[in-house]
């Protein structure tokens, strides 16, 4: 078992977890599987600025947590999100508290004030784990996605990773942490 970073081979497993949460839940708000290279893009457009981990057992990817910029604005440039898909066999193992311990260490480093997750009602062990980590709920948009025949809402939960302060710097990129 161990927590790496994500590589470009790691596209088709990645893919594998999350295709589960668009083909048959309401947790992604995705309609469509993206293709490997639409997820490849995404790997690589994240890890510019931000960790992509996997968790690996006996050299299978059961697991991926990443974070990403929530708003694009240079205002918001402190601000994190986190995400996390696990594979049917590791959930409710603690991977994915070990996962996010990890990013959230990192984006503190980095110089990240805040993060936040999204949360849809679809998903409720998802909340009972973002509360578990400290996370705490802020802004709640009922009926807000319509997918497998339901609607849904997404809850937005925050937590502070360090004082807010006056920052002295932009967040660096985590390759300049480790």
């Amino acid at each position: 078992m161990s927590i790496r970073n994500a590589v470009p081979t790691d596209v088709p497993a990645m893919l594998e977890i999350y295709a589960y949460f668009v083909r048959e839940t309401a947790v992604s708000f995705e309609y469509e599987v993206p293709t490997q290279e639409e997820f490849a893009r995404r790997l690589a457009e994240h890890t510019v600025q931000f960790q992509w981990l996997v968790w690996e057992e006996n050299g299978e990817v059961l697991g991926y947590a990443y974070a990403g910029r929530p708003f694009e604005r240079t205002a918001y440039h402190w601000c994190a999100e986190i995400s996390c898909y696990l594979a049917a066999q590791v959930r409710g193992r603690g991977v994915g508290r070990k996962l996010y311990a990890r990013i959230e260490e990192l984006l503190r480093k980095q110089g990240y004030r805040e993060v936040y997750a999204i949360v849809t009602s679809a998903n409720e062990p998802s909340m009972a784990f973002h509360k578990a980590l400290g996370y705490r709920p802020f802004a709640e948009f009922p009926t807000v996605g319509y997918k497998k025949g339901a609607w849904y809402g997404v809850t937005w939960l925050e937590k502070d990773l360090q004082p807010l302060g006056t920052p002295e710097d932009f967040p660096v990129s985590w390759r300049n942490v480790e």
